[in-house]
């Protein structure tokens, strides 16, 4: 059963047509002790379905460790996303993107591949004003 229904599909498709570029979507995952990695890949795939501009790959969390490592995954699903150059921007989601982390999955894989965000131009130029990398994390519960 599609977790994605018909009418959402469509909407997706007509986003997805503002993608430049092509964007590669890795999920780290695994069959045990991952409530919610079916789920997770089964978004990622419907997703992929909608674009051809949308490329993904999946990883098993407990043997492919030196892609764990490369991409710093300590939890599982664990989702990253990369430009078609595979420049990785830390992009990452941990768990499943369902929910208002749906549209921001949707809203950040169109943004990787047209290379542009929603941020002002005054936010843009004092983020150029940063010295050292910040390491930013959002946490969202459905509560």
């Amino acid at each position: 059963m599609a977790l994605i229904g018909k009418k959402d599909q469509e909407a997706l498709r007509k986003r997805f047509s503002e993608m430049q570029h092509k964007v590669k979507v890795i999920l780290f995952e695994a069959a045990l002790d991952c409530v919610y990695c079916p789920q997770t890949k089964q978004i990622l795939e419907e997703v992929a379905e909608l674009s051809d501009k949308i490329e993904v790959t999946f990883y098993n969390y407990h043997t492919e460790k030196e892609q764990v490592e490369k991409y710093h995954i300590d939890k599982i699903p664990a989702i990253v996303i990369l430009d078609e150059n595979e420049k990785d921007y830390g992009i990452r989601f941990f768990g499943i993107p369902s929910g208002y982390e749906f549209a921001t999955l949707i809203e950040d894989l169109i943004m990787v591949s047209t290379g542009e965000t929603s941020l002002s131009k005054k936010t843009v130029d004092a983020l150029k004003n940063l010295m050292k990398p910040v390491h930013l994390q959002v946490f969202v519960t459905p509560t």
